[in-house]
């Protein structure tokens, strides 16, 4: 065999060993989960963007201050009468010609009420004027000052809702991610059930054969089994839907291959309630968003006031005037400009109203979330203690159950209780494991949702 044909397994051997790599899904535990999600999810991408946006509008109110520098160039042909003679002027080339001297004749007596012809009539005149203007802010009623002081907000605002929505992030990672598991769960205890039920028609079918159980058991069983095995496709299709979640929230195509890592149950947030919403009137990122928001507002009235102040600028200004490219017949301006809003039929006064309105309404929005969060805070801590005890009462209801289970099969086998019997407990047993699937979850709920009530969610925190 050529050295050709001998590469070929090897070569086979490696595509494979590499396909299999690529198919194998990707496992991540919950804080990789929690990093990926919050570098790709488009959420974030969001709230990062308005960061951006804020902060560019900071160095934008900032630019307010330094002086405005602006760069001209005009090309001009006219006859106008006026326009030309200016144009002249700016080159400094008129004359006495062009106000009629060669028409002016002493002993006309008339001559005063000649028109001079090129005066009045010139012909096509070109001007390129090449221009350098400085505009130099000296006082604008603090509106600047009021412009940078609300866009700082603005920007502290877009941060303090940048950690409110990284803590949604996460509480939403986390419960798509204990999904998983909690789906997972549930198909383990559908499966048992299945098992269970398989082995219930196996036994009726014996005992029908043995004397001991009549047809109608053997059909009971049967649709019991069919029943559970309707159970636990459903519950396969809950643990897909569980993944496609995840995936969503991670940024990633759905059809990239995804596993999870171990289990994961938050430590639970220790502290009386008192305590608890004092920390979340102090830290909760949307209540800080809020108060920025405020304080944007009360920067937004000051900038409306302004227009009621007035302003003063100076104007530097360099020309060059030639009838080609060029920088003959220089000239300069310097000018101070003084204006003030006299009337404006209450226009700007009306604007002062809105903005003082809007500030009003954002202090009430305010007021409304602290409120709000204490509730939350304290319906948080309930729920989570709630969820703790229902964890330990469902243990001891699955412990309970199963050893219902254990004696009333017992007791079937020796023909001393019926089907009915026997499957209303392996029932039970199922029932009491689905619940302790669904405590467990609702415990991983509620504790994160008490630490994002109280704004203390993170991965550190968890």
């Amino acid at each position: 065999m050529s050295e050709k044909h001998a590469l070929r397994p090897l070569v086979l051997g490696v595509t494979l060993a590499m396909l299999g790599q690529v198919a194998q899904a990707e496992t991540l535990n919950l804080q990789q989960c929690v990093e990926r999600a919050l570098s790709q999810n488009p959420d974030i991408e969001i709230s990062q963007a308005q960061i951006g946006q804020a902060q560019a509008a900071v160095r934008q109110a900032e630019a307010n201050h330094l002086p405005k520098v602006n760069l001209s160039m005009t090309g001009t042909y006219t006859n106008d009468a006026l326009n030309a003679f200016g144009l002249k002027l700016s080159q400094r080339q008129a004359t006495f010609g062009d106000f009629g001297a060669g028409e002016f004749n002493p002993a006309n007596p008339t001559v005063l009420s000649v028109a001079p012809h090129d005066l009045n009539h010139p012909g096509g005149m070109g001007n390129i004027n090449t221009r350098i203007e400085v505009l130099v802010p000296v006082y604008n009623g603090g509106m600047v000052e009021s412009y940078v002081r609300q866009a700082r907000a603005y920007t502290r605002a877009a941060q303090a809702g940048d950690a409110h929505a990284r803590q949604m992030l996460i509480k939403n990672v986390l419960m798509a991610y204990q999904g998983v598991h909690t789906a997972r769960a549930y198909v383990k205890v559908a499966e048992q059930a299945k098992a269970a039920a398989e082995e219930y028609v196996r036994i009726t079918d014996r005992l029908l054969q043995q004397g001991m159980a009549v047809k109608s058991d053997v059909l009971t069983a049967q649709v019991h089994l069919d029943d559970v095995k309707l159970q636990l496709a459903r519950a396969r299709n809950t643990e897909a839907a569980a993944l496609d979640q995840l995936h969503l929230l991670l940024g990633m195509p759905l059809e990239a291959p995804l596993d999870v890592g171990p289990e994961f149950v938050p430590q639970p947030l220790l502290g009386e309630v008192s305590e608890l919403q004092q920390k979340a009137k102090d830290a909760h990122p949307a209540l800080q968003a809020l108060r920025h928001q405020l304080e944007g507002m009360s920067a937004n009235v000051d900038v409306a006031r302004a227009g009621l102040l007035p302003q003063f600028n100076i104007l530097l200004r360099q020309d060059w005037n030639d009838k080609t490219f060029g920088f003959e017949s220089s000239s300069y301006t310097v000018a101070g400009v003084l204006s003030w809003n006299a009337f404006d039929a209450g226009g700007t006064s009306a604007a002062v109203d809105r903005a003082q309105a809007a500030r009003i309404e954002t202090a009430a929005k305010l007021r409304q979330a602290e409120e709000g969060i204490q509730f939350q805070v304290r319906e948080a801590q309930r729920k989570a203690h709630e969820a703790d005890e229902a964890v330990a009462a469902r243990r001891l209801a699955v412990e309970q159950a199963e050893e219902a289970q254990r004696l009333v099969k017992k007791r079937y086998e020796n023909g001393l209780a019926t089907i009915i019997e026997l499957l209303a407990a392996q029932t039970q047993l199922d029932k009491a494991q689905a619940d302790l699937v669904a405590a467990r979850y609702e415990q991983v709920v509620q504790r994160a949702e008490l630490k994002r009530a109280v704004g203390l969610l993170s991965v550190e925190q968890l």
